[in-house]
């Protein structure tokens, strides 16, 4: 049932950016990428997508502004919980 698919989420790469988001809280943009194994440029597309969404929000900690932070929103954390819920999406 594809209609039940978040079209946002369901991209191979963008579900495992979330699975990692989804286990990890907050994590470094440089983990996700080794983790993935995608060219920056690629790593970039699947965020920017998630962060247009209003899924994923990305932020510069601290002092080192080389470094960028990925976390799961409010909606995208709901997003994450009901992609693919089928039947059970009313809970």
């Amino acid at each position: 049932m594809t209609d039940e698919l978040d079209p946002v989420i369901h991209p191979a790469h963008r579900l495992r950016i979330y699975a990692m988001l989804a286990a990890g809280t907050t994590l470094e943009l440089s983990v996700i990428k080794d983790h993935l194994d995608l060219s920056p440029s690629a790593l970039s597309k699947q965020v920017a997508a998630l962060v247009d969404a209003g899924c994923v929000r990305q932020e510069r900690l601290g002092t080192d502004s080389r470094r960028v932070w990925l976390s799961l929103t409010r909606q995208g954390t709901r997003a994450y919980r009901d992609h693919g819920a089928g039947d059970d999406s009313h809970r």
